[in-house]
């Protein structure tokens, strides 16, 4: 089934990375605006701490169900920003490698980069997206 998502690589930018350049989605679409998701489990804890690829884990399972809850899925997604609490590229890239085995494929663009500090107690990543899905594929999430 398409998602109306088109990721858009372009021959005059190196191909030398794991992402595409740009998405377009063609109208109409719904456009979801995800929340940083966080590596808090369900009673709101951090989980893995000190521990950048297992935080990482629970983030995108966390993006998974929020997106879930409002009808789409990762393949869905059209931009993501990847937070990590480092100053220190290896660990940025542990926790891209990651968030790119759970996009698969799916290598929208997306901003990786190190950040001071996050929200919650040992937190040391985060994933925020924008998903559009097509009229066809809209579902009723929770709406307030």
């Amino acid at each position: 089934m398409s998602t109306g998502v088109r990721l858009i690589r372009n021959d005059r930018l190196t191909q030398n990375v794991d992402y595409a350049y740009a998405a377009v989605a063609d109208t109409p679409v719904r456009a979801i605006w995800v929340a940083g998701a966080c590596p808090l489990d369900a009673e709101g804890k951090t989980v893995a701490v000190g521990d950048y690829a297992g935080q990482t884990h629970q983030v995108m399972r966390n993006l998974v169900t929020a997106l879930d809850g409002a009808g789409a899925s990762l393949t869905d997604v059209v931009k993501t920003t990847v937070y990590v609490a480092s100053s220190k590229q290896s660990d940025l890239v542990e926790a891209w490698e990651v968030y790119r085995d759970y996009m698969g494929a799916h290598d929208v663009p997306s901003t990786l980069l190190g950040v001071t500090v996050l929200g919650y107690d040992h937190q040391l990543v985060e994933v925020e997206a924008v998903a559009l899905i097509t009229d066809d594929r809209r579902a009723p999430g929770r709406v307030e």
